[in-house]
């Protein structure tokens, strides 16, 4: 039986594999993108009702394409923006098979390429560009048992609040994901606990500027500037009800409750970690040092922004910071369900080669890995931090698809 052969198989059909397919074909190297679902599943079926993006439609997109039916400081609900891929795709003519998963890749023995072991048969490829993106795994601790009675669910499989059952929630994680599902879930009536650990909470504007441009005109997409930052801070930052700022003390004042970095659960009462307060200083200090490199640079430009002293007042102390909750008897809090908003790992069980560390995590260098011929896209500070949103991913699509060019000329030289 013949076996289908391509330069470069692209797997995953989301931004990243609809970025890569489109250097790609600039650069005329044969490809094809296999998806197991549907082009931007994640955005259509893994994400809650209301989730929109995190960044407005002037800035959440790619260069070739703009929403032209959403204003540009708009934030997309999720549906536009899975329509916003499968659109870019057509207007690619990307050759993207859907509802293919991939299986196995492995190298072959003694000449080059890869063996792609997928759904509807093999597939023989020069190169695999693993474009599945950071959200792999949802990942949260067994910290609570199943057989405790308590309803859990992590933030991918939530919908809406009509989905939990009757009874107060615990969600457990404050970045984008948590703190926007903790307030829908707080103005649907329920009463909602929020686990707060170590977060980044930048203003969403400031003086008529989107935080997004802010990132790009103070140099911290490419953190040529940015301090030294901890690995794993959950980023606190919000598109939810036309953008506004994540402040935990407006949530707090709002009714719900602010505890610490979830720990233990023993006997029905679940404990948490000290520092809440700290952690929420902490959070109002990266806070305020935006505004601060903002003015300067508004001063240093000669720019004539609207000042906005309102962003600088920070709102009193709610009592669950100054009397902080440092454990819970969920039955006698009426707790019945837990959402667990703490994020994802990865899951390359499938691409079977030596590509990762000792932790099993890709080792690379802006994408291109250990193992020759296999490159990841997508993932966190790939290149920067942009490199898992819109506007990053096709900046280092371009740079691996160069790469592979650039190799391939190498493979096929022949001395005159």
């Amino acid at each position: 039986m013949s076996v289908e052969t391509i330069n470069t198989l692209v797997v995953g059909a989301g931004q990243a594999g609809i970025a890569m397919s489109e250097h790609l074909s600039q650069m005329g190297v044969p490809h094809i993108v296999l998806e197991r679902s549907r082009i931007a599943e994640r955005w259509r079926s893994e994400r809650w009702d209301s989730l929109v993006a995190n960044g407005p439609a002037w800035h959440d997109r790619f260069p070739g394409l703009k929403f032209g039916d959403v204003s540009p400081e708009t934030f997309p609900p999720k549906e536009r923006m899975a329509q916003y891929f499968e659109d870019y795709a057509a207007m690619l003519k990307a050759p993207v098979r859907t509802g293919v998963e991939v299986l196995k890749v492995e190298r072959h023995r003694g000449r080059s390429g890869f063996k792609v072991t997928t759904s509807e048969g093999v597939i023989e490829a020069a190169n695999v560009v693993a474009a599945t993106g950071p959200f792999q795994t949802p990942n949260y601790p067994k910290i609570v048992p199943a057989s405790d009675g308590i309803r859990q669910l992590h933030s991918v499989a939530y919908k809406n609040p009509g989905q939990l059952p009757e009874g107060a929630v615990l969600v457990v994680g404050a970045g984008a994901s948590g703190s926007q599902i903790a307030e829908e879930l707080q103005k649907s009536g329920k009463t909602v606990y929020l686990s707060v650990g170590e977060h980044y909470r930048p203003p969403r504007s400031y003086r008529g500027r989107d935080y997004c441009w802010w990132l790009g005109a103070l140099g911290l997409w490419d953190e040529v500037k940015i301090k030294p930052k901890k690995k794993h801070v959950a980023f606190a930052v919000s598109g939810y009800e036309g953008g506004k700022t994540v402040d935990f003390r407006r949530l707090a004042h709002q009714g719900i409750h602010l505890v610490g970095l979830t720990k233990s659960f023993d006997n029905g009462v679940i404990h948490f970690e000290p520092g809440l307060a700290e952690n929420v200083g902490e959070g109002d200090r990266a806070y305020f040092d935006v505004l601060r490199d903002a003015d300067a640079y508004i001063e240093e430009h000669g720019l004539d922004f609207p000042p906005e002293p309102e962003a600088w007042k920070l709102l009193p102390d709610p009592d669950c910071l100054t009397h902080p909750i440092e454990s819970l008897d969920l039955k006698a809090a009426g707790i019945s369900s837990i959402l667990w908003a703490t994020g994802f790992t990865f899951d390359y069980r499938w691409l079977q080669v030596d590509a990762f560390d000792e932790k099993g995590e890709p080792f690379h260098k802006r994408g291109i890995s250990a193992e020759s011929g296999i490159y990841f896209l997508g993932l966190p500070n790939l290149v920067n931090r942009a490199s898992s949103f819109i506007y990053g991913v096709w900046h280092d699509a371009k740079y691996i698809a160069d790469h592979i060019v650039t190799q391939e000329g190498y493979r096929t030289y022949e001395k005159s």
